[in-house]
Order: structure tokens, then C-alpha cells, then sequence
């Protein structure tokens, strides 16, 4: 009885969220090759107005590593009509509030409005596209502001090199292998030539997706759209030809060091595939069902039964090209790293001949239609989610039917990709270790 309970909350549930969370949306594309997304929500009466460009630290040159994220600075320097050190006075001053990030395959800028604001988050983004100033003087700004950040957030912060180590090793000949924040040496030997180029190829109308969301009337939107995005100019074609990695076929073992940190850890390392794959998608759960809260196997198993490390887990980092699929442990006390991969790997050895239980399985859809729930709770997230799966996936679409992908995979399917990716021959073993003085 109990069971049956269950599964019918859980059908309920599901039938709840399929209605209630249908995201409804128009896109179409400006002449000048730029995609528009529209999405009408009128929950509160704001709007965000935001810019996705297809270009990330892989797209920069060998030795010129940064660029796509220092443009996610330098593009807040100033434009034609906006002086230097306005634009963020500018957004406050009307309400608002504005940020920008950066990956290896997109930047992403936005800024939230009262919806009465809407022409003007409009007018910046397309300022910041058309009128960009880029100068030296900007420049020599944004790189010291860029090599704080670095300081900050990589350079001074435990644990923070360890994906770097991993995607140097993982990845031989595509362009992963670097960070996102790139090295300070190349930066600073970058003329301002080189930046001005890179913002002609890749900040174009034709490389950049805009999303209107919120409190609008889709018909005067299109309007201003029309009125400040329609004028600028189509760039360049920008064509993309990665090199396809070979499958690794034999261990790897390589160790990284961290001046911040006195536990040392260890990684184990496999690479995957794209993101838009529902392989992809099946390490996702299983990420889930090894790592996701107190009660997941790992936690459970090293952290509270054995007590044989203070944190242990599973991450699916995954991209457009490729993915980066890590299992990881610090060690308690005296155990050794070599100990915490052998009790892991006997949790993947159970994954890949015997199917997990239908309580687990049941409980990992439950994780999943919550998260699909909480990434378009808010206007803020839909705006992203529609600009991402537009840029990153085709398919602007996914923000409504994802989900189902996620729901339909089965037991069986989770078992064949632990077994399909997850071996021994297939991997990197990385100790992370504390770097002395």
C-alpha cells in the first residue's frame, strides 16, 4: 500500500508540474542574422533583457588565452553613449540590477528592469554591441580587475585548481583543455589589435541570441527590438572546427598541487560525451544517485558508514563538445587515496551489473522534476534557460520538454552508461596534494 501511495504522488506530481511549469515563448531572427527569444510573464512586474554570445574560452587563439572572459569585463567599460564607469550607475539608478558570466562555450550578459525599463535595457545591450569603446586605457583596467578576481577566486581558494589539473590531463588536443580565466602572462602580452579583432568576430549580431523576458507587451517589444538591434550590421560567418579528441583507452595517473590546502584528494576522471547526448543526460542521475545529499551511496557509505573520508561525491561537467565526469574523495585520518578509489570503484562494479532499486530510481525523478521546477521558478532563470538551450543545443524547446528525456530514461539505461564509460582503462587518476612550502 505504501508503494502504491507513493507512485500515485509521484504521477500526481509529475501531472502538476507538466501543467504548471509549460514555458510558452516566440523566437525569430533579424535580418541581421540575430535570434530573438520572447517569452510574456506578468508575475511581477519586471523584465530582463539579456544577450547570450556563442563564444567562450575555447574559442581563443593558443597563447591568448582569457579573452572571452576578460570581454565579459570589458564590455562593461563603457560604449559611444555611455562613459566610462556609467554602466552600472546607469542600471541602479533605474532599479535594476545586472550581471554577466562566462564559460568555455558561451558569455552571457543580462540585466533586470522594472518592466517600464524595458527600452532601456534594450538600448544598452545593443549600445554595448554596436559602440563598444575599447581601449587601451579600458584595457590596462579590466587586467588588473581580472587578475584580482584571480587571486581571489582561484590562486588563494582550496580545492579551486582541481578541475584545471583534470582538463589538462583529460583533454590532449581540444581546446577544454585550458581554463576559462586563461593565464595572466597571455593577457598581458595581448595588444590592443588582438582585442579589437576578437571583438569584431565574435561580439556580432549574428553570434548572439537576445531574450526578452517578464512584464511585456510582445508587440511593442518587437518594435524596439527592431528599432535598436535591426540597424547594426551582420558580421562575419564565424566557423568552428574543433579537434575530436581519441577515446582513451588506457589509464592515466598525473598529480596536481594546492598551496591552500592540508587534506590532499583524489579524482578519478573520465571523459564523456557532448552534453546534448542523452548519455549525457543518463550521468547526470547517476551523479545524482552517487552524490546528491546525506543519504546518496557515496556519502552514505564513505562519510557516515566507514568514516573513511569527510567528503566524497560524483560531478558531470558537461559541455557542448565534451563532458568531464569526476568521482572524487578526501580521505579521514589515516585512510589512503588509493583505499577511497577501491571502495568507489566497487560502487560503480555494482551500478554496472545490478540495476538500482526502484526506491532509488523513484527518488532521482523526484530530484530532477524539482530541479526542472526550480530553474524556472523566476523570470531570471527562464531567461537563461531559453538563451542556453537555444545557443547550446538548437532547441529553444528544451526548456519545456527536457524534462520528459529525463523521466523516460530507465533503470536498464543507467546501468549500460556506468558500464559504457565508467571503467578503469577509460580514466585519469589524479591525486591533488598540498603543495609545501
Amino acid at each position: 500500500m505504501k508503494k502504491s501511495i507513493l507512485t500515485l504522488a509521484s504521477a500526481l506530481l509529475v501531472a502538476f508540474y507538466s501543467n504548471a511549469q509549460k514555458v510558452d515563448f516566440q523566437e525569430y531572427d533579424l535580418d541581421n542574422g540575430m535570434h530573438v527569444i520572447l517569452h510574456k510573464d506578468t508575475a511581477a512586474p519586471v523584465v530582463v533583457t539579456s544577450v547570450m554570445y556563442h563564444v567562450g574560452a575555447k574559442d581563443e587563439q593558443p597563447g591568448r588565452t582569457g579573452m572571452a572572459h576578460f570581454f565579459e569585463h570589458l564590455l562593461f567599460e563603457g560604449t559611444k553613449n555611455i562613459g566610462k564607469g556609467e554602466w552600472f550607475k546607469l542600471v541602479s539608478s533605474n532599479g535594476g540590477k545586472n550581471n554577466a558570466n562566462t564559460t568555455d562555450d558561451r558569455t552571457y550578459y543580462y540585466e533586470i528592469f522594472p518592466s517600464n525599463k524595458l527600452e532601456l535595457g534594450l538600448w544598452m545591450e545593443s549600445e554595448r554591441l554596436l559602440h563598444p569603446i575599447i581601449g587601451q586605457a579600458g584595457v590596462d583596467t579590466q587586467n588588473e580587475v581580472v587578475k584580482e578576481e584571480k587571486r581571489l577566486r582561484v590562486d588563494n581558494q582550496p580545492y579551486s585548481r582541481f578541475l584545471e589539473f583534470v582538463k589538462e590531463n583529460i583533454f590532449k588536443k581540444h581546446p577544454y583543455m585550458g581554463t576559462t580565466i586563461g593565464k595572466m602572462a597571455d593577457l598581458d602580452a595581448a595588444t590592443l589589435a588582438e582585442f579589437l579583432a576578437f571583438n569584431k568576430k565574435f561580439y556580432v549580431p549574428n553570434n548572439a541570441t537576445l531574450v526578452v523576458a517578464g512584464d511585456i507587451d510582445i508587440d511593442i517589444a518587437k518594435k524596439m527590438i527592431k528599432e535598436y538591434f535591426g540597424p547594426i550590421p551582420r558580421g562575419a560567418a564565424i566557423e568552428k572546427n574543433f579537434p575530436q579528441e581519441d577515446p582513451i583507452t588506457e589509464a592515466m595517473t598525473a598529480k596536481g598541487y594546492d598551496p591552500n590546502i592540508q587534506i590532499p584528494a583524489i579524482m578519478a576522471a573520465y571523459r564523456t560525451p557532448s552534453m546534448k547526448t542523452r548519455d549525457s543526460r543518463i550521468l547526470d542521475m547517476i551523479s545524482s544517485y552517487l552524490s546528491t545529499g546525506k543519504s546518496s551511496v557515496l556519502y552514505k557509505k564513505l562519510v557516515d558508514n566507514k568514516k573513511m573520508a569527510i567528503q566524497a561525491g560524483a560531478i558531470n561537467a558537461s559541455q557542448e563538445d565534451y563532458g568531464t565526469y569526476i568521482l572524487y574523495g578526501l580521505p579521514q585520518g589515516e585512510t589512503k587515496l588509493e583505499d577511497l578509489i577501491k571502495e568507489i570503484d566497487e560502487e560503480i562494479a555494482i551500478m554496472q551489473t545490478e540495476l538500482i532499486s526502484d526506491r532509488s530510481y523513484q527518488k532521482l525523478q523526484n530530484q530532477f522534476e524539482n530541479n526542472y521546477v526550480n530553474s524556472n521558478s523566476s523570470v531570471e532563470g527562464v531567461a537563461n534557460s531559453l538563451a542556453r538551450y537555444h545557443v547550446l543545443y538548437g532547441d529553444t524547446n528544451l526548456i519545456n520538454s527536457e524534462i520528459d528525456i529525463y523521466r523516460s530514461i530507465t533503470r536498464e539505461e543507467i546501468q549500460a552508461v556506468a558500464k559504457k564509460y565508467l571503467n578503469p582503462n577509460q580514466r585519469l587518476i589524479l591525486e591533488y596534494l598540498p603543495k609545501t612550502k
